[in-house]
């Protein structure tokens, strides 16, 4: 199979089985990080293939969709992979971003890097920054019927792993837990410099919502 013709079954597979997901983890989640994953790139030292594969799989069975099952992802990639005829060191390194791509909260310490994970990292959390990452943030707070904000609770910048997974905090919470840390994790150059306007505009966000919330202060 040339490699255009297993891009384009790849993104057939996505589209058909994230075809019901959550709309922060569909196939569009999906397509965006797929397009920031090949621009990031473009400026990177990297196996091109991989990282497309990589971007493509790495939300095909999300762990809070499958009871917390963290294998399952890896193993959908695997098996797809290798009904393709994927070479075994290429599924090797699609399987390992997609078991290591997430931000797992906590102390949590990343065991498996590459090039191309970096590139597919940065291209997952950019679209949980800014604009979108803000529509995605309060969307599956919606979806887990979390309250928007609570003063009464401030977040938890200490949580366990298991903490961060479980945790029914206000929507609010989760750009202090995880939203407003991933421009200093960013792992490229391109990631680093996207992130940042993102962020921004996060931040701008923020203060118009408290100002709203409490508007004398």
């Amino acid at each position: 199979m040339t490699r255009t013709n297993l891009i384009q079954t790849t993104t057939e597979f996505v589209q058909s089985t994230l075809a019901d997901a959550e709309a922060g983890h569909d196939w569009w989640h999906t397509y965006r990080v797929w397009q920031n994953a090949r621009q990031i790139a473009q400026s990177e030292t990297a196996n091109r293939l991989v990282v497309e594969l990589g971007a493509l799989l790495h939300d095909i069975a999300d762990a809070k969709f499958h009871g917390g099952d963290e294998e399952i992802g890896p193993h959908t990639a695997q098996q797809f992979l290798e009904e393709q005829a994927v070479s075994p060191t290429i599924i090797e390194h699609v399987t390992n971003i997609v078991r290591h791509i997430s931000f797992k909260g906590g102390n949590f310490q990343q065991t498996f890097h590459s090039p191309e994970l970096a590139i597919v990292q940065d291209a997952d959390r950019l679209d949980a920054l800014g604009a979108i990452g803000i529509a995605r943030t309060f969307h599956y707070g919606g979806f887990r019927n979390r309250p928007l904000y609570n003063p009464n609770v401030p977040p938890n910048l200490n949580m366990s792993r298991e903490e961060y997974k479980s945790s029914q905090a206000p929507t609010i919470n989760h750009f202090y837990e995880k939203l407003l840390l991933l421009k200093d994790r960013m792992n490229t150059a391109t990631g680093k410099q996207l992130a940042d306007k993102r962020h921004q505009f996060m931040e701008q966000f923020l203060a118009q919502f408290y100002q709203e919330w409490n508007p004398e202060g």
